[in-house]
C-alpha cells in the first residue's frame, strides 16, 4: 500500500478532544472506536461487560430519586489514562481481553429495565467504563428508555465534544460527571483536557440534573486551595450542584496509601464555603 492510499484510509475520530487519527482496521486510544475502512464506528456497541441493579446512590447520585435502584450497564474502553482507575479491568481493556461479552440490543436492554420496575428500578445507568466512547449505544438505548417512561443516568468523565453531548442530552435525566481536579496540569497528567470537561459540565447543568465527583488522590489534587477554586467555579454555575469528594484507595498503577480522613474532612469544609451540598465518599 502506498503512502498516499494509507493516508486516504486514515480517518479522524471526532468524539473527544484527542481527535485520534485512526488507520483502516485500527482503534482510537479509547480502544472502542474503530476505523472499518470507510468510517469510524462504535466497536463496543451493545457489547456489555457488566450489568447490575444498583442503588442510585452508588453512581453516586445523592439528590436524584434517593432510595431507588437503577439498572446499570457498562462496556469497555476509556479515553483517559488515570493510573488510579477504579474500574481498570474494563476501562483500560479492549474487546479481545474478554472471554465473553453480553450482547444486548437497545430493545432488549429497555425490556430488561421495564422488567425490573417491581424491584424499584427507575431506568438505566450507563456507567462502569467511560460510556461516551460508545455514545451511539447510550443514545439509542436512552431514547427507548424515555419512550417507556423511565429515567436515564449517565456516569462520565465529561471528555467528549459538544456535538456528542447535544445528541444525547435530550434523553438524559441525570449525570454524575468526574471532575478529576481543577487545573490544566492535572488533566494533562491523566490524558485529558480541562476546558472540555468544564464546558461539558456547564452545558449539562442547563438541561439535566448534574452531580460532580472528585476522587482525592494524595499528591495530585488534595490541596485545600485547589478545592476552594473548584468549589467557587461550581458555585458560579449553581451552588446547589452536589459535589462528592471521594476517598482514593490503592488501585491499578498507584500504591500510595489511602487518602487521610482528616484531609478529606478539610476539603469538605473548604468546599462548603461555596457549595450547599457536599458529600464524602468511600470513608
Amino acid at each position: 500500500m502506498t503512502d498516499e492510499s494509507l493516508n486516504k484510509s486514515t480517518i479522524t475520530c471526532d468524539v473527544c478532544p484527542h481527535h485520534c487519527q485512526i488507520p483502516a482496521g485500527g482503534y482510537g486510544r479509547c480502544r472502542a472506536r474503530l476505523n472499518d475502512g470507510e468510517k469510524i464506528i462504535c466497536a463496543n456497541y451493545g457489547k456489555l461487560t457488566s450489568i447490575a441493579l444498583d442503588p442510585i446512590e452508588k453512581k453516586p447520585l445523592a439528590c436524584f430519586h434517593p432510595g431507588s435502584k437503577v439498572l446499570s450497564v457498562g462496556s469497555y474502553g476509556c479515553n483517559l489514562s488515570c493510573p488510579f482507575c477504579q474500574n481498570y479491568e474494563i476501562a483500560a481493556a479492549k474487546e479481545s481481553d474478554f472471554h465473553r461479552l453480553y450482547e444486548i440490543s437497545p430493545e432488549k436492554l429497555c425490556a430488561l429495565a421495564v422488567q425490573e420496575k417491581p424491584s424499584g428500578n427507575i431506568g438505566v445507568a450507563y456507567t462502569y467504563n467511560e460510556a461516551l466512547v460508545g455514545y451511539e449505544y447510550v443514545r439509542d438505548c436512552a431514547m427507548l428508555v424515555h419512550a417507556a417512561g423511565m429515567k436515564n443516568v449517565l456516569v462520565t468523565n465529561g471528555t467528549a465534544e459538544m456535538h456528542v453531548l447535544e445528541e444525547i442530552l435530550p434523553y438524559i435525566d441525570a449525570m454524575n460527571i468526574d471532575l478529576k481536579g481543577f487545573s490544566d496540569d492535572i488533566y494533562k497528567k491523566l490524558g485529558g483536557d480541562f476546558e472540555t470537561v468544564r464546558n461539558f459540565i456547564k452545558r449539562s447543568a442547563k438541561d439535566c440534573h448534574v452531580e460532580l465527583t472528585t476522587l482525592i488522590v494524595p499528591g495530585l489534587n488534595d490541596s485545600p486551595e485547589d478545592m476552594k477554586k473548584e468549589a467557587e467555579w461550581i458555585a458560579g454555575i449553581d451552588p446547589a450542584i452536589p459535589l462528592h469528594i471521594t476517598r482514593y484507595f490503592p488501585r491499578y498503577k498507584m500504591n500510595e496509601r489511602a487518602t487521610d480522613i482528616a484531609v478529606m474532612e478539610s476539603l469538605k469544609t473548604a468546599a462548603e464555603e461555596n457549595l450547599k451540598r457536599v458529600f464524602l465518599g468511600n470513608v
